[in-house]
């Protein structure tokens, strides 16, 4: 690479490192004061859990500030991943506008243009960094944040989210309840194992004819094989008499069609911005098995949308940066301040356009092509801005 392109991606590299952090920290620094007292109280919780209501009031003031701050990174190393991604658009452009800034107030964009050089090659280097950015959060979105989505889930209050939290209706019309879940894609896509099962089987009432539980049950060939698990049917307690003793029945095995991998998509469902694109795939696919209703398939149009709404985004994004781009690469001098304030309603413009095209549907188009409507219609936008650059 050429020195010239060196040292403009430096600096664009450079601006965009610092400002991200700039904001992540500003945010971080935001919540930890509007949530100060739930930091504190977590503090306070952990230190009674390890040594009792006597160690809470012998905590020195110090003791109990290190521990929020514990909390704080806790809670928020998962989320700064996630920030990333919400706050790449304006980073980027923000970076450029910084970047054009510094060459304009050295003067270095005046000695490269009077070397013969054209501004296409003041704007190539940051474009290329733009480019690998963007790629850099696609691999973030579809390989960390996934990994990410259990801390994801939580807050201040809520510091462990391996459970399934509520109840899960299977194909049979069982109501399952899984207190823990463990799911180990090392050993396949359906290995993982339950901490607490139980499930109550149902008649065409909604009402329980059965109850099964064990302590722990293991997915293997089609069915949870269930450790000490007992059933015990509706009837017989009903008969059993005042002060009765009921003796439930073993079971060894539990078929179903909830596997751990319906466990680990169902558990997300809520959150399936945080998905990759391969499980919301799966998601898709379970969905379309499924008796077509007009449920089902808002579901299924609401999983497309945040499917092809990513590659929309990442478009769009690049798109917004050209559009942005002849506000600070001029020719002349010029007041960059001024300069930005020109460009800032048209990058929020771009970037809200952006976000209410990916999520919100399209009359009379389908989910799979609305979410590209921003992409054509910053396309002309950014042929014309390209085309003002006087180079």
């Amino acid at each position: 690479m050429p020195i010239l392109d060196r040292y403009i991606a430096k600096q664009f590299l450079t601006n965009a490192v610092l400002l991200m952090a700039f904001l992540m920290a500003m945010i971080v620094a935001i919540d930890f004061s509007l949530n100060f007292d739930e930091f504190v109280k977590q503090a306070r919780l952990w230190i009674a859990a390890s040594g009792g209501e006597q160690a809470v009031r012998d905590a020195s003031g110090l003791q109990i500030g290190g521990l929020a701050v514990w909390a704080v990174i806790d809670l928020w190393w998962p989320r700064l991943f996630l920030l990333f991604g919400f706050l790449l658009g304006p980073v980027l452009v923000g970076a450029m506008g910084f970047t054009c800034a510094y060459l304009v107030k050295q003067r270095e964009l005046v000695a490269i243009v009077a070397s013969g050089q054209s501004l296409w090659r003041v704007a190539r280097p940051m474009l290329l960094c733009t480019l690998g950015l963007i790629t850099l959060h696609a691999l973030n979105r579809e390989f960390i944040i996934p990994d990410l989505a259990p801390r994801l889930t939580r807050d201040v209050k809520q510091r462990d989210a391996s459970a399934l939290r509520d109840f899960t209706t299977d194909a049979q019309g069982r109501l399952l309840y899984l207190r823990e879940i463990r799911v180990d894609p090392a050993k396949g896509a359906n290995a993982g194992e339950v901490q607490g099962f139980f499930a109550w089987e149902r008649d065409q009432d909604g009402l329980i004819t059965s109850r099964t539980w064990a302590d722990s049950a293991k997915w293997q060939d089609g069915a949870w094989e269930l450790k000490d698990g007992l059933r015990a049917p509706r009837g017989v307690m009903e008969n059993a008499g005042t002060g009765a003793r009921v003796t439930p029945q073993p079971i060894a095995r539990l078929a179903t069609d909830i596997d751990p991998t319906a466990l680990k998509l169902r558990r997300f469902e809520g959150l399936a911005a945080n998905l990759s694109t391969r499980q919301l795939s799966q998601l898709i696919a379970r969905y379309e098995l499924m008796e077509s209703s007009p449920a089902i398939q808002r579901r299924i149009d609401t999983y497309n949308r945040i499917r092809f709404g990513r590659v929309a985004t990442l478009a769009s994004t690049f798109l917004a940066v050209l559009v942005c781009l002849p506000f600070f690469l001029r020719k002349e001098p010029a007041n960059m301040l001024t300069q930005s304030l020109y460009a800032a309603p048209v990058a929020l413009g771009a970037f809200a356009g952006t976000l209410v095209g990916t999520t919100a549907a399209v009359p009379g188009l389908p989910a799979t092509l609305g979410v590209f409507v921003p992409v054509v219609l910053m396309i002309p936008l950014a042929i014309a801005s390209i085309s003002s650059v006087r180079s």
